[in-house]
């Protein structure tokens, strides 16, 4: 189905108005409690979110087999504190989905 509904089109733009980019020390509380999230480069952070929200167990499973989101790991943890690691953010509760920004490519 190509065409998005109204209640899609109106979830999508909540969920992009509610991403921001945040430094990891401000989500340490939340990984301290085992509810950040990490969505892989590439991956959709707002399909992930509405999947999560919608509870699409089927999803959200092939995505965790896949890698393309997971428990935030230890190691990855810790390089993230040591350089504040900014992040785009979007929760979604119990989560916070978390997932590092693309490499911005200067133009001029």
């Amino acid at each position: 189905m190509d065409s998005i509904s109204t209640d899609q089109q109106e979830l999508v733009s909540r969920l992009n108005g509610e991403t921001a980019k945040i430094a990891w020390h401000e989500l340490q509380k939340h990984y301290a409690s085992g509810n950040v999230l990490a969505v892989a480069k590439g991956a959709d952070l707002i399909k992930v979110a509405i999947a999560l929200h919608r509870d699409d167990r089927d999803q959200v499973q092939q995505w965790l087999g896949d890698g393309a989101v997971g428990r935030v790991q230890d190691q990855q943890a810790m390089d993230w504190y040591d350089s504040n690691k900014l992040l785009w953010a979007l929760v979604i509760p119990p989560f916070v989905l978390v997932q590092e920004p693309e490499e911005e490519q200067e133009t001029e």
